[in-house]
């Protein structure tokens, strides 16, 4: 009996936990067997290739850090070539989630067709946190109307046995308008929140941390809000969440399970620890099998009664 399985609209997890993109890789199966994992996220990455934005990228902060990576990837087409294939030659029937992102509507069609002719990909999470470059630079997340544009056309580019994920920013009035445009484009689950917009400057020059100047928070400092706003989207919409923001312990994926998660993402937690995850997961079994409870009775029962 698997007390612990769960689905987002077409992937079935065997357990509620995976990775959130950026924070993991195949190197991980050193420290344990990746396929004791619920699904696997890769980094994100974009047609072309990207050196990144400028060091130093990460700093930490109380609690968190903040990271200004800049999607540093090899491109598409590298990507398929040597990285899918160290995936899908360690990964059992643990599904696998590659993480894309585009400069344009188009761009992100071209992307999707282009990984829709390979082998072992069982969903796509689509980070909309990037600018527009037809639209003044503006972020496709944050107008609702270019999120709906973006998964309409997805949608008829993905096979129909594919999850499609939309990555939500909280970095916006509000999280649950950005919520529904993706919805009505078609889209089968969300994954949110992405990081927050933070800064930390060096108090004796006067400089950021961060070259960029600036980058995105992240860690248990924004659990609050990433639980927050994983309570708004469950209650305005009706598909899967992929919640993430903050998780280190199974206390914190249950905190997320009540609030309305399907099932959760762990990142930040991975550089402190890289066997913090596989600790979640069997932490989470531990705690399921002694109160007799199914993950599935727990999803968007958050107690509001006084």
């Amino acid at each position: 009996m698997n007390r612990l399985k769960t689905s987002l609209a077409k992937i079935a997890f065997k357990n509620p936990v995976t990775v959130a993109s950026g924070t993991f890789g195949t190197e991980y199966n050193n420290f344990f067997d990746i396929n004791n994992l619920g699904a696997v996220v890769t980094k994100t990455i974009t047609k072309y290739p990207k050196h990144g934005n400028p060091p130093p990228r990460l700093v930490e902060t109380p609690s968190g850090m903040i990271n200004s990576i800049g999607l540093q990837n090899p491109g598409l087409k590298v990507f398929c070539k040597d990285q899918l294939p160290e995936y899908t030659d360690i990964l059992d029937d643990t599904p696998l989630i590659i993480s894309f992102s585009g400069s344009s509507t188009e761009e992100f069609a071209e992307i999707a067709s282009f990984l829709e002719k390979q082998q072992g990909i069982a969903g796509y999470e689509v980070n909309v946190s990037c600018p527009n470059v037809k639209n003044e630079g503006i972020s496709f997340g944050v107008d609702p109307e270019s999120v709906y544009n973006v998964v309409r056309l997805l949608k008829k580019v993905i096979s129909p046995e594919k999850e499609l994920i939309i990555k939500l920013t909280p970095n916006v009035t509000d999280i649950a308008a950005i919520a529904k445009a993706a919805v009505d484009g078609g889209c089968d689950s969300l994954a949110l929140i992405n990081t927050l917009i933070g800064m930390k400057i060096d108090w004796l020059s006067g400089k950021p941390l961060i070259g960029r100047g600036f980058g995105g928070l992240s860690g248990p400092a924004i659990m609050p809000v990433a639980l927050y706003n994983v309570f708004k989207v469950a209650q305005a919409v009706d598909v899967p969440i992929l919640a993430m923001g903050g998780i280190s312990t199974y206390q914190d994926v249950l905190e997320f399970i009540y609030a309305g998660a399907h099932a959760v993402a762990v990142g930040t937690a991975n550089f402190m620890n890289p066997m913090t995850i596989i600790d979640i997961v069997n932490d989470l079994n531990d705690h399921v099998e002694e109160n007799e409870l199914f993950i599935k009775d727990l999803i968007n029962q958050v107690d509001l009664s006084n």
